[in-house]
């Protein structure tokens, strides 16, 4: 097994085990406490990342197709279209999640006040919505994507060992891209709009309420967490998200494929889905007291032993 092999299977081991843990996290909170919007949004991002880790790490997925006789054209086909499909979810849901948390902190004077009690009636239309979208947007990769044929490399494009991509229209193809990069930078740059809000809005409330703070509780306010964690998040989703995007397009738009790039490819994309719920557990104070809480009973238990 090469290096880059080590590190895309390490990559992703760490990712489906933080994202599982935040979904089991997540699900007790809905099923047994009284969930925040935010929650439902961040179990529903967690599953996408899962999904996306594995159908992003080739040799995990096929190893899970080979106990299955079905032939590779169509695990290919799958294969592809789940990972488009989890891609445009994965820019979706954190759109949306931004722009929840915008409307959640947004003062009573703002015109997003209004929103803030609608929220969970909008959420379950909101789900629906997006992802009906992005399998209609993804459904042409069934049709262009399939398993490596005998004919000449020119006329297909090899995106794994055992996948590639099929000739299409030069015009449909630079419209699917156009389209592709029109969707994303109206979705990221409302992801930048409401997460400068945000931060407006956080900054401004600390300076407000600074005399109410002592030094101690300043230097570890919420919301100087809540801004440090926003920056984060949106920093690192625009860098690789953007990365990724420019590695896939170029290599489309050339039609070319080459080994070691499709592999950094599929790192940069899966940074995102492994990082984002390590902020979140490192941010959110209530997996941080279960946490304290479940050394504190290990310990206890312990000493009496």
């Amino acid at each position: 097994m090469s290096s880059l092999s080590i590190v895309l299977n390490f990559q992703a081991g760490l990712g489906v085990l933080a994202n599982m843990f935040l979904l089991v996290f997540y699900t007790f909170i809905i099923l047994c406490h009284r969930p925040k919007p935010m929650d439902m949004i961040s179990c529903h991002q967690t599953f996408i990342h899962i999904v996306l880790i594995i159908t992003g790490t080739d040799i995990w997925l096929w190893d899970i197709f080979e106990s299955l006789n079905i032939g590779n054209d169509f695990k290919c086909k799958t294969n592809f279209f789940i990972t488009r499909v989890m891609r445009g979810l994965s820019i979706c849901i954190t759109c949306l999640l931004s722009v929840f948390q915008a409307v959640t902190i947004s003062p009573s004077s703002s015109l997003l006040a209004k929103f803030k009690y609608k929220l969970k009636k909008y959420m379950i239309s909101a789900f629906l919505f997006i992802w009906s979208f992005n399998l209609l947007f993804s459904s042409h990769h069934i049709f262009h994507a399939g398993a490596f044929t005998n004919m000449s490399e020119t006329n297909q494009m090899k995106v794994s060992k055992f996948c590639s991509l099929f000739p299409m229209n030069y015009i449909i193809r630079a419209l699917i891209l156009t389209t592709a990069i029109s969707r994303d930078v109206f979705l990221v740059g409302l992801m930048l709009a409401t997460s400068a809000y945000m931060v407006i809005i956080l900054v401004r409330h600390k300076r407000q309420h600074k005399h109410l703070h002592s030094l101690s509780h300043l230097r570890a306010s919420p919301e100087k967490r809540a801004t440090q964690t926003i920056l984060l998040l949106v920093v690192s989703f625009v860098v690789t998200y953007w990365v990724e995007f420019i590695i896939s397009s170029t290599a489309v738009l050339l039609w070319m494929y080459d080994p070691v790039t499709m592999s950094v490819q599929k790192f940069v994309m899966n940074v995102y889905p492994t990082i984002t719920p390590l902020i979140q557990i490192s941010s959110d104070n209530r997996i941080i007291n279960m946490v304290k809480h479940m050394q504190f009973i290990s310990h206890q238990i312990f000493k009496k032993t």
